[in-house]
């Protein structure tokens, strides 16, 4: 469902406009200004901006800008009561859409709505069809932004489209599956199956029958032949998440599907071709199980043509805030509730955290902290004690993390600053805050910048 953001200062319009788009069946957020406008678009991507020309303090045109800056296949429609010459040239100059006067009848710009849709679908489809590494599937900005995330995901767009075997490594809720799902969705095989198994969830029996299939009689209950899941992907990409667990016969024959594409059913002989690009996941040191006999060194290097790691949470939390409004958006909509955002204050106790359970133990503070709160913000008292109550080490000196917000805040940001070697604007961008609310914040607690 495309997601369209309506910008107006004047109510009635923008009210009267959101409910033509959802009658369409759009999924529509309304700003009531440019100021907030930016805000949603630091945060959200959407199909279809459509913003008034003149709203204070910021304008339709800066909207625009900001628009085409961050997510240029994104198209954007100008409206506006006061149509010149010389507003359209500047819009169309920016990268807009279309140019509307005010007033105008819902039949036309609805139509116009379609258009831009629909040169938002086949500028997408161009982009896939070249191989463009810039075009990648919706979820990029769900990953994050930060350099190391988009380090990974160009990597990720760069051999998509190739054959080659992936290995993708990190800590358990780094989204590893997320990452192979994203390579398929980029791969020339994206319109086959993506199918998936995790190595850690089953006996070795039971992962033999479900990777490879069994005839009727192959083994006590198995009272009809059934396809493996390598045949069911046929002609897609099979996902092994967490293969390090894998036990060591279904190693050996792993090794031969990736040298021949051929399987055997359990319980019968007869090979069977399988078409199948396979990428791989897990979270152990696998050359250190190697050493230990505990995995294959020919598999190791099968299954290492190209390697992806993805880095923990803690080593980019520049990229929670984003991750954080995500999951809010998510759980509000599945819970029915009308939760918006979240408080600078909440932010600070959100980017303090370490998360050993990394963007998983994210999703599950944000949607247990949208279930219990009454309001439509979310304050640090709604997110889960573990993430607010009682000190808690953090960093390389392992110092307990004050008690108070200020001191937390306060320490943050000196740690923040130091770690940066006092660079205040990659200090702001790591703190997910701009460098003007960073100088308040160190006047306010009295941090002097390097060097004075």
């Amino acid at each position: 469902m495309p997601r369209i953001l309506v910008v107006d200062d004047e109510p009635g319009m923008r009210r009267s406009l959101a409910i033509s788009l959802k009658r369409e069946g759009y999924e529509v957020e309304e700003a009531p200004g440019g100021t907030e406008a930016l805000l949603r678009l630091e945060r959200e991507i959407y199909d279809l901006v459509m913003t008034d020309l003149k709203m204070g303090p910021v304008g339709g045109l800066e909207v625009l800008a900001a628009v085409k800056k961050g997510a240029p296949q994104t198209e954007v429609i100008v409206m506006t009561a006061y149509g010149s010459i010389e507003a359209a040239v500047d819009a169309m100059r920016l990268g807009a859409f279309d140019f509307v006067t005010k007033p105008f009848q819902a039949q036309e710009i609805l139509t116009r709505v379609r258009n831009a849709l629909e040169k938002t679908r086949l500028t997408t489809e161009v982009r896939l069809l070249r191989g463009d590494p810039k075009s990648r599937v919706g979820f990029e900005q769900l990953l994050g932004q930060s350099p190391a995330m988009q380090a990974v995901m160009e990597k990720a767009a760069r051999v998509a489209v190739t054959e080659s075997t992936i290995l993708i490594t990190g800590e358990s809720g780094t989204g590893k599956e997320l990452v192979a799902r994203a390579i398929h969705a980029r791969s020339l095989r994206a319109s086959k199956p993506f199918v998936s198994v995790n190595c850690a969830a089953f006996p070795e029996q039971l992962l033999e029958s479900e990777l490879f299939g069994h005839i009727k009689g192959a083994f006590t209950g198995a009272v009809a032949s059934r396809k493996g899941l390598l045949e069911e992907a046929h002609g897609g990409t099979f996902f092994f998440d967490e293969v390090g667990d894998t036990p060591p016969g279904i190693q050996a024959k792993l090794l031969r599907v990736l040298e021949d594409r051929v399987i055997r059913r359990l319980g019968d002989n007869r090979p069977i071709r399988v078409d199948v690009r396979i990428l791989t996941a897990t979270n152990r040191d696998l050359p250190a199980a190697i050493r230990e006999k505990a995995f294959r060194e020919d598999l190791y290097y099968r299954l290492n043509v190209v390697a992806l790691h993805l880095p923990p949470l803690r080593a980019r939390r520049e990229d929670i805030p984003l991750l954080a409004h995500h999951f809010l958006a998510v759980a509000s909509r599945r819970m029915g509730k009308a939760v918006k955002s979240l408080s600078e204050d909440a932010l600070v106790f959100l980017r303090a955290h370490d998360y050993p359970g990394n963007i998983r133990e994210l999703e599950n503070a944000v949607e247990q902290a949208v279930a219990f709160t009454t309001s439509s913000l979310i304050r640090p008292e709604d997110l889960p004690e573990a993430l607010r109550g009682g000190p808690r080490t953090t960093g390389d000196e392992g110092a307990a993390v004050p008690g108070t917000l200020e001191e937390m805040e306060r320490d943050l940001i000196l740690r923040r600053i130091r770690d940066l070697n006092g660079n205040l604007s990659l200090a702001a961008r790591a703190l997910g805050i701009g460098r003007t609310t960073l100088w308040r914040k160190m006047k306010a607690y009295r941090i002097e910048p390097a060097g004075r």
